[in-house]
């Protein structure tokens, strides 16, 4: 005869608002019934419904969705036919329940049979046991194992087996909550590792540059959203920089970033720039977008071995700002650029030239920097004209590098009134000849030894040392 699979509630029992009334499945051979309900309603005041099954068979049946606890007689015996078998199938069926239990001592296996048998087909259920007055150590092994407490038969009345139902019930949901809780700060922190694991890491090794990043997701508790950034040297010593906006900053987006971020760079080292490195790219993006809805701004720049003219490509992409030496920051040309990427099947993204001078910073930022409001409340936008002025008074202020970022991105999110909805990347490559001059001094003394490594920028080298993350 099958063995009946027991409805395991897809919801634990423990979470479950039963209120003041209470269900408990009374699993033992006593042909006397030892525990009625009236007697249970009368010591709780409240109302206890009682079931009582005769052995593990109909226990299976009687385990419904409305049961909040059960009470397990350790001396049950377990069918050796039928118990391996309803245990696999109950545990098939039954939502994923906490998987951690502990195995019963050596020599107590066999005692605690009945009870490692229940607690497979009821794995979120309370479970309270019964033993003899005089087994102490089997009623607190069978805690260790998996019940939530125990009571022994001689001295079973109302009030006391009332109070540890509601005891057991609640410890299970406890229980429950606090696995739950582990298994959540675990993921969480596999998800961090993962996403900062994807953040880049520039490759600037003997470059003249120096270099500075902060980024914030707008996903909250993320490290990683849908802008996406990145910076490399050729070996042909001409360093490549590119910055990009997934549209939306959710998982999805992020995930489309980092695919779009390891594309670029593996596009750019192997040779390709401008108009035909962007057509790859949107072919990348249309292979892999969610839907054709999505599209993504782009903004590349590939800044000579010297140091002084630069090409940039926009693809819908707000215009980088360029500071040079002793005047103030300005936009650079975007009257040329082509659209974002995957919005128009057989775009073209012209290359502009431009002279960056002997000595310049140049910032690449995505649009949740600019995007962010003037004031609590306030319907006006930063924009890219209230940004450079923000940036000209920063820069006026003898701040550069990192310390220019900082302040940036802290005084938009002050002007926010809170912390920016968008995500936002911000990226400061610079070009100082008075500090390569006091470098090549520096190699060139005895007793040092100059290599492509040690001529990258403190910047840059620090920078590659620690995820450019910027938070709260």
């Amino acid at each position: 005869m099958p063995v009946p699979v027991p409805q395991q509630r897809g919801v634990p029992a423990a979470e479950t608002p039963h209120g003041a009334d209470l269900t408990v499945l009374v699993i033992e051979d006593d042909p006397a019934g030892s525990i009625t309900g009236p007697e249970l309603s009368a010591a709780a005041g409240t109302r206890v419904r009682i079931r009582t099954a005769r052995n593990l068979t109909e226990a299976g049946r009687l385990l419904t969705d409305d049961v909040d606890c059960i009470l397990l007689d350790l001396a049950l015996p377990v069918p050796t036919t039928n118990a391996n078998a309803t245990a696999t199938t109950a545990t098939t069926t039954a939502p994923a329940a906490p998987d951690h239990r502990p195995e019963p001592a050596p020599g107590r296996a066999d005692e605690l049979a009945v009870l490692t048998h229940v607690l497979r087909i009821a794995p979120l259920h309370a479970v309270l046991v019964l033993t003899a007055q005089d087994d102490t150590e089997l009623a607190a092994e069978a805690v260790r194992v998996g019940a939530q407490d125990y009571l022994f038969r001689g001295e079973l009345d109302a009030r006391v087996l009332s109070r540890a139902i509601r005891y057991a019930v609640e410890r299970k949901r406890a229980d429950l909550a606090q696995h739950q809780l582990t298994e959540s700060g675990l993921r969480a922190q596999e998800n961090a590792r993962l996403e900062r694991g994807l953040l880049p890491t520039p490759l600037l090794d003997g470059s003249d540059l120096s270099f500075a990043a902060r980024y914030r997701p707008g996903r909250s508790r993320a490290l990683l959203g849908g802008d996406f950034y990145d910076t490399v040297r050729t070996p042909d010593g001409t360093v490549h920089a590119m910055i990009g906006d997934v549209c939306g900053h959710g998982p999805d987006e992020a995930a489309l970033g980092v695919e779009l971020r390891i594309a670029w760079r593996a596009l750019t080292l192997a040779g390709l720039c401008g108009d035909q490195l962007l057509s790859t790219l949107q072919q990348v993006l249309e292979h892999e977008r969610q839907s054709e809805e999505i599209f993504a701004t782009l903004c590349t720049v590939d800044i000579a071995p010297d140091g002084r003219r630069a090409g940039l490509c926009l693809a819908g992409h707000p215009a980088p700002l360029l500071a040079r030496h002793g005047r103030p920051a300005r936009l650079l040309p975007y009257e040329d650029g082509g659209p974002a990427l995957g919005l128009l099947p057989r775009a073209r993204w012209p290359r502009r030239q431009v002279e960056l001078g002997a000595e310049w910073s140049l910032m690449m930022y995505t649009d949740g920097l600019i995007e962010g409001r003037v004031g609590a409340g306030s319907s006006q936008r930063l924009g890219q004209d209230g940004m450079v002025a923000m940036v000209n008074s920063r820069l006026e202020q003898g701040l550069a590098g990192e310390e220019l970022l900082e302040a940036a991105v802290a005084e938009v999110r002050e002007l926010n009134g809170g912390e920016l909805t968008d995500d936002v990347a911000v990226l400061l490559l610079g070009r100082d000849p008075e500090r390569i001059r006091r470098r090549g001094r520096s190699a060139s003394r005895p007793g040092r030894v100059s290599t492509a490594a040690s001529t990258a920028t403190a910047p840059a080298a620090a920078s590659a040392q620690r995820p450019p993350l910027y938070g709260p």
